[in-house]
């Protein structure tokens, strides 16, 4: 899954629903049951999240949404073989960033 989100050091929990394609609710739900994502609180309590906690919800929604893993799945899945798995999955979105920008330019010819 590719992402359209413009490089910046905190992100709005709409802004990351948005990209996301799913509701902020699930976005709230997926932060208290993983661990892995902690956004940072403003003093109006707004989620602000940092880039790291994009990777790790791309790694989530790709577990849950696009693979299918149960929540308690996909929280052994990231406890057991996280650093395995998800260097993985960093180089398989990056060859798909790749590829859309092939395709793109491809098409523009």
């Amino acid at each position: 899954m590719h992402i359209n989100l413009p490089e910046k050091r905190y992100y709005a929990i709409g802004e990351v629903a948005k990209a996301f394609g799913v509701n902020t609710s699930l976005i709230r739900f997926w932060e208290k049951e993983f661990d892995a994502i902690k956004p940072k609180k403003n003093a109006k309590g707004n989620r602000k999240f940092t880039p790291e906690d994009i990777k790790n919800l791309k790694f989530i929604y790709h577990l849950v949404k696009e693979r299918g893993f149960t929540l308690e799945g996909a929280k052994t899945h990231l406890k057991e073989e996280k650093k395995k798995t998800l260097d993985n999955f960093e180089i398989i979105s990056k060859l798909e960033g790749i590829k859309n920008q092939l395709v793109k330019i491809k098409n523009h010819l």
